[in-house]
């Protein structure tokens, strides 16, 4: 497949590596990249070597050193011009997503401004890096807290969300004065070198914003060993994170860790059911389930159990599958061969267990991609992987409960932490759950909850630090405190 053809800017379409400001394939080896929608080739990408890295690295040092000195006006207007450079070729940067990835049109479209949303707050956020003082104890000192860049960084970036997840680091830390090496998956390299072309074109210092392709564990190693680089962000899952962490430990870097989900969506009686049906549709089929926050376990009031099926049916009804190329298709193919089987496994374990398949439950018969139907099973009890594991997949796993605390403990019983949802109209019950779900994000009402002007992260075994807001900065950012005698 000729991706070229289907792009009215050509220089978007980059399958080298980036380092100092050159895109590099000569006499390297390559990886394919396909479309999942039809399992044809994309395009061969090239791998870095060994040299490459350190290349990526000196010029990282270099290109550091010399940003920081700039005024926080000066990053900003560069940012600003990446983010407009973004919107002005949102076209084409969302057809290198949906063709690579695979989520339709319109979706791609949205992650594309969802990820300029990031670069546009951190443009605005390099301007508000503020220190403060401190009245001193003694009379004849001064004391001053100023925030400084951590120095170089590096990120290593999911499939899911190719394009939004690379600029919401990527954003921050160049906001804060920082230099990056991000190393994308090795699914959805394009759309990550598409991005850094355009911040080329903006204005993005050579050596500044370097990106890296190539075998995960090695590259994976390098960064988290070398001393010069100061801070790690990483999202996927959490067995990697952990890897991650662990190879830190010597080097004593920042670290950001975004990790996997096992998010409950709780809907109580006095919930409006429309409204619910919305919100676990939004979360659950956006990027046809492949999310980190989307609901993985719908726990639902036995009282209400029956309206709520027959409403998700007749929306599910409504979904068509197929190439995100096609015009009204609403759901993309899975990511990869794994990913179905693991699906499916999830899907068969259920209803070996007593599980009720309502609708889907298979791999499409009728297309010849990665694609699996859009499912609803009604789950008897939680002795099940699919209330355990991260499904990552279009399955709506249906649970019933009787009382408040019941379903407290349902959504807590895991050790993941990142996002959870509850639907209720009962003001003083919203206040008592939401207190007490264990999730770093509680969507109430609401199957939405990412923001770019939000603190996105979760708790135990979903990661640690944030991403977004002004919290997302400080990231990246030392805080310096002087005492100066007068």
């Amino acid at each position: 497949m000729n991706l070229s053809q289907h792009l009215k800017n050509k220089q978007l379409f980059k399958t080298g590596i980036l380092i100092n400001g050159k895109w590099i394939k000569q006499d390297r080896t390559t990886f394919e990249v396909t479309n999942p929608s039809n399992k044809q080739q994309i395009a061969q990408v090239s791998q870095a070597t060994d040299q490459d890295l350190i290349d990526a690295l000196d010029t990282s040092i270099v290109a550091q050193l010399e940003w920081r000195q700039k005024s926080a006006k000066q990053r900003s207007i560069i940012l600003r011009n990446w983010y407009q450079l973004i919107i002005d070729n949102q076209d084409d940067l969302a057809t290198i997503l949906t063709i690579e990835q695979g989520k339709p049109l319109s979706e791609a479209r949205n992650e594309i401004l969802y990820g300029a949303s990031y670069i546009e707050w951190y443009s605005e956020e390099a301007k508000r890096i503020n220190g403060y003082t401190i009245a001193a104890n003694n009379p004849n000192q001064r004391v001053q807290i100023n925030f400084e860049p951590i120095g170089v960084c590096a990120a290593i970036t999911p499939w899911n969300f190719p394009n939004a997840m690379l600029a919401r680091k990527v954003a921050p830390a160049l906001a804060a004065g920082c230099s990056m090496i991000a190393k994308p998956s090795s699914l959805t390299p394009l759309s990550a070198n598409a991005l850094a072309n355009l911040a080329l074109e903006a204005g993005v210092p050579a050596g500044l914003f370097n990106i890296i392709h190539g075998h995960s564990g090695k590259i994976g190693e390098f960064l988290c060993t070398q001393t010069s680089i100061r801070k790690l962000s990483f999202t996927g899952s959490t067995e990697v994170g952990i890897w991650l962490y662990q190879n830190c430990a010597n080097s004593m870097k920042k670290l950001s860790l975004e990790l996997g989900g096992n998010a409950p969506l709780i809907i109580f009686p006095s919930a409006d059911l429309d409204n619910a049906t919305i919100g676990i549709m939004q979360s659950k089929f956006r990027n046809n389930g492949q999310t980190c926050v989307c609901s993985n376990r719908i726990l639902v009031h036995s009282s209400i159990k029956h309206e709520l099926i027959t409403k998700l049916l007749n929306q599910i009804s409504m979904l068509k599958l197929g190439s995100g190329l096609e015009p009204n298709v609403t759901t993309g193919p899975l990511i990869n061969n794994n990913a179905l089987i693991h699906i499916q496994s999830l899907v068969n374990d259920a209803i070996k267990n007593g599980a009720s398949l309502h609708t889907g439950g298979r791999i499409s018969s009728e297309l010849q991609g990665l694609f699996f139907e859009p499912t609803l099973i009604e789950c008897p009890n939680n002795n099940i992987r699919l209330f355990h594991e991260e499904i990552f997949g279009p399955i709506l796993a249906i649970y019933t409960f009787e009382t408040e605390e019941e379903a407290i403990k349902l959504a807590n019983q895991t050790p993941y932490g990142l996002a959870s949802y509850l639907f209720s109209q009962d003001i003083g019950q919203i206040n008592r759950i939401m207190e007490q779900l264990q999730y770093g994000i509680v969507g109430v009402n609401t199957g939405l909850v990412s923001a770019e002007n939000v603190p996105f992260g979760g708790i135990k075994m979903s990661g640690l630090g944030k991403e977004g807001g002004k919290s997302g900065i400080k990231e990246y950012l030392i805080e310096k405190y002087i005492c100066l005698s007068l």
